[in-house]
């Protein structure tokens, strides 16, 4: 399964940037790209590992829940 590099906008916009075969190369390139990213450009660069490319975009869309903070 590959890995996807995307820029995700307000609003749920998605961009693909890339795509590898390898995490590290993922990794590096998602690093490079949030290093040159200007402080005013929206969005984030996440790294999404699925199946297809409809399946990353999917998983990027989904609300997640915030985990236990924690001993409560």
């Amino acid at each position: 399964m590959p890995y996807y590099i995307y820029r995700v906008k307000p609003f749920a916009q998605l961009e693909k940037l890339s795509e590898c075969e390898a995490f590290t190369q993922a990794s590096e390139q998602a690093k490079s790209l949030r290093a040159a990213q200007m402080a005013e450009s929206p969005g984030k660069i996440k790294i999404m590992f699925a199946d297809n490319e409809l399946q990353a975009e999917d998983l990027l869309c989904q609300v997640r829940t915030p985990g236990p903070r924690g001993d409560d």
